[in-house]
């Protein structure tokens, strides 16, 4: 599945941050998106493992952005939350891999193959400004 609740909650956080004047705390994120706090927390440290956020630590602690939203893209954000690239389908990106054994017989996957090359180009160049936007 492309968009997860990982992805989406993601999002959402990225969203608020963005907007706001200091660093907010997994707690505050939390409760202001009623997202479970626990999850939430290890969804902010993903990202600021893969320097999408910045975190402070202590009583003025919390995450802040540590790019400008137009140099945040969506594929960088899920591939961080998901611990992998986001796939449409559950298809291998090779015909040699092919889980089945059978990609060398499959007439769907180059099309499939195709679709998701579209859809990491798209969320390449989706940022969080294009979604602050709409």
């Amino acid at each position: 599945m492309l968009i997860t609740r990982a992805s989406e909650y993601a999002i959402l956080s990225l969203i608020v941050l963005s907007k706001a004047d200091s660093p907010m705390d997994s707690e505050t994120l939390s409760t202001q998106l009623s997202i479970p706090k626990s999850f939430l927390a290890k969804i902010l440290q993903a990202l600021a493992k893969n320097e999408i956020l910045k975190s402070f630590k202590g009583v003025n602690g919390g995450f802040v952005l540590l790019k400008k939203p137009k140099d945040i893209n969506m594929l960088k954000v899920m591939s961080s939350v998901e611990g992998k690239a986001p796939a449409v389908f559950d298809c291998s990106p090779s015909v040699n891999s092919c889980p089945s054994e059978k990609g060398s017989l499959c007439s769907l996957w180059p099309f499939l193959n195709k679709l998701q090359y579209k859809i990491d180009i798209f969320l390449a160049e989706l940022t969080l400004a294009d979604i602050l936007e709409e």
